[in-house]
């Protein structure tokens, strides 16, 4: 089914679904941001293995550890640290600087020297985030802004290696292990430093759910299909969607209102997109 999707529209689907995990981690799961990684990554990597559940090849196995660890372990653990400590669309804006670091760590491993529109418009987009999200009084907290940045550029490492590597395996398993993998690592040191709730309710439980099947399952399956596709350069940009998702969540439930500013660097980063992506398919015709 993942097949007939569009890969940029798979990755798009992927970021915006992402960005509605941060109203979560606000509002209703509690306090304890490893534990809700390794609940996130098991819980999404779980379920598809009970269907899907062919093993890689042996000599894969380094390979899968790698990137589970990048695109789980790390990502998991130290974005849900940053959404701990960071408003939420703070902490999207922090992760929607991939598509920059992307396009940096593709150029010396894939050898794909980016264009400076291209990367022009990455630049831009990452600055209409940043302006998007600087209204209203928001007080940054150091650990947070480096817990979100090492998550934004463990993705986009992850992202890259897999796009150069490829799979050995059909995407869904390959995407079940990967979070099985970064879930157990998770899990390990959530026990390891005490990181556990005392108690759960009922909203808590349904938005772990949530956050695991529809958060993950579906959204890191989409995601790979995406990089594995279009290739990693191609769909970083959506990273953008994430934050623009996030505070458009802001605005609806907990009824911010944007300013002229807040809504001119909306604009800029839906430019930044639609110039990213027209920048691609001229690439792509002066190529053929």
């Amino acid at each position: 089914m993942l097949s007939a999707l569009n890969p940029k529209l798979s990755a798009a689907l992927a970021a915006a679904i992402w960005g509605t995990t941060y109203i979560f981690v606000s509002m209703v799961l509690p306090h304890n941001p490893i534990f809700t990684g390794a609940i996130r990554a098991l819980g999404g990597g779980l379920p598809l293995l009970l269907f899907y559940n062919e093993l890689p090849p042996r000599e894969w196995w380094g390979k899968v550890v790698l990137l589970g660890t990048l695109n789980c372990g790390i990502v998991f653990a130290f974005l849900f640290i940053a959404a701990e400590r960071l408003p939420g669309g703070v902490a999207g804006t922090l992760q929607s600087l991939g598509p920059i670091i992307t396009v940096l760590i593709a150029w010396p491993l894939l050898g794909e020297r980016p264009t400076w529109l291209r990367l022009t418009s990455v630049v831009l987009g990452a600055i209409g985030v940043m302006i998007l999200l600087t209204g209203g009084k928001i007080v940054l907290d150091f650990v947070g802004a480096v817990a979100g940045l090492i998550a934004a550029m463990s993705l986009a490492l992850g992202g890259v290696l897999l796009n150069r590597w490829g799979r050995p395996i059909p995407l869904l398993e390959f995407t079940a292990w990967q979070l099985v993998i970064g879930g157990v690592e998770l899990a390990a040191l959530a026990a390891f430093i005490g990181d556990v709730p005392a108690s759960l309710d009922i909203a808590s439980i349904a938005a772990y759910a949530y956050v695991a099947l529809i958060g993950t399952s579906i959204a890191y399956a989409l995601w790979f299909h995406g990089v594995e596709e279009a290739g990693a350069p191609a769909v970083a940009p959506f990273f953008l969607l994430i934050p623009m998702v996030a505070f458009a969540l802001d605005a609806v439930i907990r009824g911010f209102v944007p300013t002229l500013v807040q809504s001119l660097g909306a604009a800029i980063v839906l430019g930044s997109l639609i110039i990213n992506q027209w920048a691609g398919k001229r690439t792509a015709r002066a190529a053929a």
